[in-house]
């Protein structure tokens, strides 16, 4: 495991209640109730934490694309990252799996596939996952 040799941001939250609750960042006042899916038996009317993990990974992959994209010379200001995270049974309890799907208009499709993946390879999110998580990158030629 690779560990930063220098830690430059750190950010923390606080949650109480569990799916059911409220989790906050309070140093940069964001604060979330969460609610459970429909498909676990909540009302679905609100963020939850496979949601929020969605989002987050997304942007930071799609920060990744950004290194990527200057390693190979492909412009990516107009991409599109869709994220998809499943939650399902696992045992005694459950797991994650992570779809990501990305469309780089006007780049072929074979060339996209090849910055995805090497974006997968830089992605802070991806490092985390990998081993634990079973995560799909793919180049897509339309959202």
């Amino acid at each position: 495991m690779d560990t930063p040799s220098n830690i430059v941001y750190t950010v923390t939250a606080d949650s109480t209640g569990g799916r059911a609750g409220t989790s906050s960042v309070p140093a940069l006042d964001i604060s979330h109730v969460m609610r459970m899916p429909k498909e676990l038996g909540g009302p679905g009317d609100g963020p939850n934490p496979e949601a929020l993990f969605a989002m987050g990974y997304g942007a930071c992959f799609q920060g990744a694309m950004g290194l990527a994209a200057k390693e190979m010379g492909i412009d990516t200001k107009d991409s599109v990252v869709r994220t998809t995270i499943g939650l399902g049974p696992e045992g005694a309890s459950f797991a994650l799996t992570a779809d990501i799907q990305v469309f780089i208009p006007g780049v072929e499709l074979e060339r996209a596939q090849a910055l995805v993946e090497r974006a997968h390879e830089l992605c802070p999110y991806s490092k985390a996952t990998r081993g634990n998580v079973p995560v799909t990158v793919t180049a897509v030629p339309a959202l």
